[in-house]
């Protein structure tokens, strides 16, 4: 609880410090205060229907075997929304991915239906509805959303590693959903039944399993202050649990530098004992993110963001598994599944630089730190871009030593070239 609250101290110093910073870069827009999850974008993005194909080939080194294996994937990925009737909307959302080689337990081919409900929005009203598959994104944060509450469980086959794309690949969750909308704020209830006991791991299968297999609630009310400050309060509940509190703050410092701040605190079993299923009694601990945002004028953007989990690992609890890799491994495919920081404490460098060297080029990279063990996870992007057609390069490195949290993974090195054509 010390290391928590000396982070949001610090976290509160650096806000305070950069709020007295003068302007220097070229002015930020007012979408930055956006207090849900950002997606990737892909071009013309504005349009009703969007269709691409993407495939991909490369190579990953191995850490435990003599040979590197080669990695290929082919996409297909759709989204289409259409007008019904005066105040209808239909939005459909689905990914096809071929992966080889498959991972161990999963098809080769999997389908996921990411989105697909109905809205409904009288004219005149400031009321929607909506209900079906809705892909709920909450959190600022880059890297870790603490008041994500529905990201667990929620993807079918990963296939790169940019936290953006993750969130936008995944699986939203049957739910009905209104929400209440005024000038400077609004109003969210969304309630997901359960529908299936457990995952479904075959490649066609619509896998409610994972999404819906509880009784689940959200109320989430936003606030904008004013054109420099943002807020969200969430209430989360599920069947079984005592109620989560969570709270979003997102805040212009100056024409050049956003804040950004995620917290939760709820009461649930730690997440080492839900990856090896020991049946212990709940405890309340907090989650946090706190990060800040600079952008130059030449379109360079840094994000620096502390992470914290409570229910993660601190570095003794993960050295004492050290004598058991293949529990450290089932941890951290937990993690991974539940899309949760698997250390107590994480830091985050996300990078983006627009037109690099020339116009159509684009660079995006980051490099996330365990302070824990010092094992790193560094990810490169270049991707190229013409009016139908992207050509991207993608390099990962996983860094540390044998029992580390990125050193213990199989995978030491990724290098894969994509093409992606847009319809």
């Amino acid at each position: 609880m010390r290391s928590f609250t000396h982070a949001v101290y610090c976290s509160f110093l650096a806000v305070a410090f950069t709020q007295a910073m003068p302007a220097l870069g070229a002015d930020a827009e007012v979408e930055a205060l956006s207090l849900e999850s950002a997606p990737e974008v892909a071009p013309e993005a504005a349009r009703n229907t969007k269709f691409f194909i993407e495939g991909a080939i490369g190579n990953a080194s191995q850490r435990y075997l003599p040979d590197s294996r080669n990695i290929g994937r082919g996409s297909l990925d759709f989204s289409h929304s259409a007008s019904l009737a005066p105040g209808f909307r239909a939005i459909i959302s689905d990914r096809l991915d071929h992966v080889h080689p498959r991972d161990a337990g999963a098809d080769e081919t999997v389908n996921s239906l990411r989105e697909a409900y109905l809205s409904w929005q009288p004219e005149s009203e400031n009321t929607v509805l909506e209900f079906g598959r809705i892909n709920l994104r909450y959190g600022p944060g880059y890297g870790y959303n603490p008041t994500d509450f529905f990201r667990d469980g929620s993807l079918r086959v990963v296939t790169t590693a940019d936290p953006f794309a993750l969130r936008e690949n995944r699986l939203g969750s049957v739910m009905l959903r209104a929400q209440s909308l005024w000038t400077n704020g609004s109003l969210s209830v969304a309630f997901s039944p359960k529908l299936a006991d457990r995952p479904n791991p075959d490649g066609w299968s619509l896998d409610l399993g994972s999404t819906n297999n509880r009784d689940r609630a959200l109320i989430a009310l936003g606030t904008q202050f004013s054109q420099r400050i943002s807020s969200q309060v969430l209430v989360y509940k599920e069947n079984g649990r005592s109620p989560t509190l969570g709270a979003n703050l997102t805040a212009l410092l100056s024409d050049a530098a956003v804040a950004h701040m995620e917290w939760s605190r709820g009461s649930e079993p730690d997440l080492l004992s839900r990856a090896l299923a020991f049946p212990v009694s709940a405890t309340t601990r907090n989650r946090f993110v706190s990060g800040i945002t600079y952008t130059t004028r030449s379109k360079l953007s840094v994000t620096a963001e502390y992470q914290y989990n409570g229910f993660g690992l601190n570095q003794s609890d993960w050295a004492a598994l050290g004598l058991a890799p293949q529990t450290q491994l089932t941890y951290l495919r937990e993690a991974l599944r539940l899309q949760e920081l698997a250390p107590q404490q994480a830091y985050l460098i996300y990078v983006t630089q627009k037109s690099l060297l020339f116009k159509d080029l684009d660079l995006t990279a980051y490099l996330r730190l365990n302070p824990g063990d010092e094992s790193r996870l560094a990810w490169i992007e270049l991707r190229h871009h013409w009016p139908s057609f992207d050509l991207t390069l993608q390099l990962q490195q996983n860094i540390g030593n044998p029992t580390s949290e990125f050193g213990i993974l199989p995978d030491r090195r990724v290098i894969q070239v994509l093409g992606a054509y847009y319809f």
